[in-house]
């Protein structure tokens, strides 16, 4: 197989969706790769045991001459014919010069933030420019392709890819054994601690939850994640008196994740776009990933979230800023497990059928000619 060089500011250990969907596809290449990417000081000792090359270049990489020249002298020296990008923008923009060093094959993977490239027009330039210089842009939900496509050329367009995020079922699969009658009933929540996330509102209707809550054992609320908001949210938690059901589990690696998630019940998450429509929710790995280990899905209708769900299904979307109405589906859930359980099994087969390990497999090796 000819290996595949990947250029990406978006790797583990830096934590988040776009970071897994990448090392994801090292996996699905084989390990037939060498990344070029930036990452946060030590980050070098968690490449130590991955089973392909990892090559730092400072905090950040910008389609620069250096950051191209580099990108060429690992092209040649790997004896690379095929480039993916991590992110199209605005790395994408390397890729004339990546062609010109030797690049067969140069696939672009587009995630949300390209949905406000494609709005602005500086940026909707460059991001045409982008399309016309790789084979494929690719993109994760049927929302971000409506949403970017409209900025490409004819051309360009007609080589989009629906590439989204795999999740493995054999790897995210439902517990063992179900919830003992003295454990508490729980939901939880994954995600990086912003407002796009609608944390705010998720706190507000779980305050609406433990006061209606008629049974003497509380539920618990787990909030896996990290960022910005999480002194504010825990504030706001000590409050309103909720220390005593919510948890702030902090950013965990993908082991750690599947382990809470395993624990829990239900998963939500009230994702919000904000600022005009450039910040939408591009699709939701963690909620499939939650889908995967069979628990039913509350997501805010923001983007493509409302695709990993089938509405009344496997699970509800509902209004990001409606706390009322997220509140009684996270009851009613909470409070029907067999009811939440069946969801749940529908949803684990929604997950296996659309967003699997196999069709990835085969759109990226079919993108790059494996």
């Amino acid at each position: 197989m000819p290996t595949t060089l990947i250029v990406s500011n978006d790797f583990p250990p830096r934590v988040g969706g776009i970071e897994s969907f990448v090392e994801q596809l090292c996996a699905l290449l084989d390990h037939d790769v060498v990344v070029y990417t930036s990452g946060p000081p030590g980050a070098e000792v968690t490449d130590r045991d991955r089973g392909y090359p990892v090559i730092r270049d400072g905090s950040l990489l910008l389609p620069t001459p250096r950051v191209a020249r580099r990108a060429a002298q690992l092209l040649r020296a790997y004896g690379a014919s095929r480039v993916l990008f991590g992110a199209a923008a605005p790395l994408g923009l390397l890729s004339p010069a990546l062609r010109r060093a030797g690049a067969e094959r140069l696939v672009a993977l587009t995630h949300g933030h390209e949905v406000w490239w494609a709005t602005l027009p500086g940026s909707r330039g460059l991001l045409q420019r982008i399309g016309d210089s790789v084979d494929h842009l690719t993109t994760i939900s049927d929302y971000t392709k409506q949403r970017i496509a409209p900025a490409l050329s004819p051309a360009a367009r007609s080589r989009m890819l629906r590439l989204a995020p795999p999740v493995d079922p054999a790897v995210f699969r439902p517990r063992a054994a179900a919830r003992a009658e003295e454990d508490p009933a729980r939901a939880v929540a994954v995600g990086r601690l912003v407002a796009q996330k609608g944390f705010s509102t998720l706190v507000a209707a779980w305050a609406q939850v433990v006061a209606g809550w008629a049974d003497p054992l509380l539920p618990e609320l787990m909030i896996v994640g990290d960022g910005p908001d999480r002194h504010r949210l825990e504030r706001t938690v000590d409050r309103t008196g909720l220390g005593v059901t919510v948890r702030f589990g902090g950013a965990l690696p993908r082991t750690g994740v599947l382990a809470e998630l395993q624990r829990s019940d239900v998963f939500v998450l009230p994702v919000r776009t904000r600022l005009a429509g450039l910040n939408p929710e591009g699709l939701g790995l963690a909620a499939l990933e939650a889908a995967a280990c069979g628990l039913p899905v509350v997501v805010g209708r923001s983007g493509g979230a409302p695709e990993t769900v089938r509405g009344g299904e496997t699970g509800y979307v509902v209004a990001p800023a409606d706390v009322a109405a997220l509140s009684r589906r996270l009851a009613w859930l909470l409070n029907k497990p067999v009811q939440a359980r069946a969801m749940g099994a529908r949803g684990r087969a929604y997950v296996a059928s659309r967003f699997g390990p196999d069709e990835a497999r085969a759109t990226l090796r079919r993108a790059l000619r494996l």
